[in-house]
């Protein structure tokens, strides 16, 4: 389409500067953040989720990010001075809620909001002049929650097309500028109410069903038939399904609950689909909501309401160990919570050739990432059986108990931006303890040095 606004550079930091990014072995490259976007009255949400694609003519990459108005296209190739390539309006001016997926040069935009909305789909190919939209109607579909595409087939949640709803629905791509419905889940089992998001490979659908739990379908293209595989609700009713996905050997399942916030995500074997068992739980941050998983090699990222962006070391599958974190929501002061429900990250979008992670964050817009330093051998903030530290959360001190120590370990303590605020020395000390009556309340790492090693700790002081 014809850009309604001209190419501007717009990498703007919304007063802040980058040390007020708190941050962990992952560097900001570049934002973008259009100050002409309206936040939506109810949530003071301006951005949603994000997405990427490379130009197979020349390489070219792109972040792509939804608004309360329409759909950004940012030129990310070169990832520290950002460039909008195109604009396309949205049916609505408010918008909370927009998700995208690309296949091949065409770029699915789908809402869930209330109003007039549709399905969108735009022909990336002639970008970097303009992207053109080729379909615009909701004749297929009004209202959708999210989507996914895997091989030719595009699966769609939660869908509303005219008077009818849909838990979830699948549609041939086989001419991928007009999608044809197939399937219906819900034609096979009428007893799934929703799907909120669904992780699908090889037709294998990982359903995130929202309070109903996990379950696991199989499509069979040939019968046109969905053949239930396994499930997962034998946990607790109050906690909200809300998104998955798989490890790269496809063994475990990394699974959030956006409701109630401040859950843990879990890892679920998977490795016998008629019977997923709980593997683990772990918190990131107490208060965070984790809002949408993805696995890139060896490495768990997680976007996170409240916060930004979490990395775990997956190299031992169903041992998550928190890498890094870049906290894209400077807003609240660390360790603490609003009660805005919608605010900090949204997506993240992690397959860009060049490495460069996009995260989409709901109030500040689009965030180009450096996480050279989680895969260049950095020690990863590990969790050690035999380095202990309590109590965690903190109120007046707290104790590092060393079942092995070395004859000399140094010992620091950083806060969120890599500040170090205390330091000592320990020669043959099994035990130390630390008061932090004086340290602000918050999140901060704790660094153990010795010749050998050198393991870092996260602790949350309250004070």
């Amino acid at each position: 389409m014809k850009k309604i606004i001209p190419i501007v550079f717009l990498i703007l930091l919304t007063n802040f500067s980058y040390s007020q990014f708190a941050h962990q072995n992952i560097s900001l490259l570049g934002q973008f953040n259009d100050p002409a976007v309206v936040a939506e009255p109810v949530y003071q949400i301006r951005y949603q989720s994000c997405w990427g694609w490379v130009n197979p003519a020349d390489q070219k990459e792109y972040g792509i990010i939804g608004s309360t108005a329409g759909t950004y296209i940012i030129d990310v190739t070169d990832p520290t001075s950002l460039v909008q390539a195109d604009y396309i309006p949205h049916r609505q001016s408010d918008c909370i809620w927009h998700e995208y997926k690309t296949y091949g040069n065409y770029l699915y935009i789908i809402s869930d909001d209330g109003g007039v909305n549709s399905l969108q789909i735009a022909d990336l190919s002639s970008l970097p002049d303009s992207a053109t939209i080729i379909y615009d109607s909701n004749s297929i579909f009004t209202h959708s929650h999210t989507l996914t595409i895997d091989g030719n087939k595009m699966y769609v949640a939660s869908v509303t097309a005219g008077a009818n709803y849909s838990s979830m629905n699948v549609y041939s791509l086989n001419n991928p500028a007009l999608p044809v419905l197939i399937k219906r889940l819900d034609s096979d089992f009428s007893s799934i109410s929703q799907v909120h998001d669904m992780f699908v490979v090889n037709d294998t659908v990982y359903a995130s069903c929202g309070y109903s739990g996990l379950f696991i379908f199989h499509y069979d293209s040939i019968a046109n038939h969905f053949t239930e595989l396994g499930s997962l609700t034998n946990f607790s009713s109050s906690r909200y399904n809300h998104s998955s996905v798989l490890s790269k050997d496809h063994q475990y399942l990394y699974m959030c609950d956006e409701v109630p916030a401040g859950l843990p995500f879990t890892v679920v074997d998977v490795s016998d689909v008629a019977n997923p068992t709980i593997d683990g739980t772990y918190i990131t941050n107490v208060g965070a909501t984790l809002h949408n998983p993805y696995v890139k090699d060896d490495f768990l990222y997680i976007a996170s309401y409240e916060d930004g962006l979490y990395v775990y070391n997956i190299s031992t599958p169903n041992s998550p160990i928190l890498a890094g974190y870049f906290d894209t929501h400077p807003q609240n002061t660390p360790g603490t919570y609003s009660s805005q429900p919608y605010q900090g990250a949204w997506a993240t979008y992690t397959d860009l050739p060049s490495g460069t992670i996009l995260v989409s964050d709901m109030q500040y817009g689009l965030f180009t990432l450096n996480v050279d330093s989680l895969t260049s051998g950095i020690k990863p903030i590990e969790t050690r059986k035999d380095i202990n530290i309590y109590p965690n959360p903190s109120k007046d001190y707290f104790t590092i108990s060393l079942n092995h120590p070395e004859t000399t370990t140094k010992i620091s303590l950083t806060n969120e931006i890599g500040n170090v605020v205390f330091s000592t020395t320990s020669i043959n000390q099994n035990k130390i303890k630390i008061q932090n009556t004086n340290f602000e309340r918050g999140i901060y790492f704790v660094n153990i040095n010795s010749e050998k090693e050198n393991i870092t700790k996260k602790i949350c002081l309250i004070n």
